[in-house]
């Protein structure tokens, strides 16, 4: 098995980023899991300054599948006084796969200081708890999860989970790589499997450079609509201590 942490060092420096190879230990069907997509275009994206300030917001767009040798690349599209904007892309042979633009930006001054999240109701799982890990040569494998069945909704899905390797990890890339760990919420509604895809993902960080305690890290994800071959999702993200730390939506295609 290839952990992200390995991923990322044995990368190939480029002059706009760098290549790499996807394992297959990293694979959802045909393509990298978009965790793992998302957070090598953020590993580029990092290296284009030096000095860029928080990571506030990642649009991705899952274009096509990416598998094998990988060329990761990344753009300054602006920087201003306050934010920056950076673009970053990885092809594979087959052509485009992510496109992301991801927005660094600072804390301001700011007369107003409102904070309507909710924190999380529920404690990380004890340490002698029963954890679920995926298949070695699936994506999940790369993964402890607990799972918070009982107080989960019929459409949403609630997991505490933790990447199992995640030793030096960048907190930015490491959250990137956890958020997506969530099957789509419209898996819940299915009587049988039923083939999905993430087709966009647009993530909001509340909390600059965001920490959490042992790698545990509470998802969830909540679909309100579902027809006609696409389902739209609600995403959130908490840290140990119940603090809310990311939010946002994805765009899913379903095949059935």
């Amino acid at each position: 098995m290839t952990s992200l942490p390995q991923l990322l060092a044995d990368a190939v420096p480029t002059e706009s980023g760098f290549t790499t190879k996807i394992p297959s230990n990293w694979l959802q069907g045909r393509t990298a899991y978009g965790g793992l997509s998302s957070a090598l275009a953020l590993a580029a994206a990092k290296q284009v300054e030096p000095d860029l300030p928080p990571l506030r917001s990642a649009q991705v767009a899952f274009v096509g599948p990416l598998a094998g040798p990988v060329s990761v690349t990344a753009t300054k599209l602006r920087r201003g006084r306050n934010a920056a904007f950076v673009q970053a892309d990885i092809v594979s042979e087959a052509g485009l796969g992510l496109r992301t633009t991801f927005v660094f930006m600072a804390q301001l001054p700011s007369a107003i200081d409102h904070d309507g999240t909710a924190s999380a109701r529920h404690a990380p799982p004890p340490a002698d708890a029963e954890l679920y890990t995926g298949p070695k040569e699936f994506f999940t494998g790369n993964f402890n999860f607990f799972d918070l069945k009982a107080e989960a909704g019929p459409t949403q899905w609630l997991r505490w989970g933790r990447l199992i390797d995640r030793a030096g990890l960048d907190p930015e890339i490491e959250l990137m790589a956890m958020g997506d760990a969530l099957p789509p919420a419209a898996f819940k509604l299915f009587a049988k499997m039923t083939p999905l895809s993430s087709l966009t993902w647009q993530v909001n960080i509340l909390q600059p450079a965001p920490v959490t305690q042992d790698g545990w890290w509470l998802l969830a994800a909540e679909t309100d609509s579902a027809r006609g071959g696409y389902s739209s999702q609600t995403m959130r993200m908490w840290a140990a201590d119940g603090t809310l730390v990311a939010e946002g939506m994805q765009g899913v295609a379903i095949f059935g």
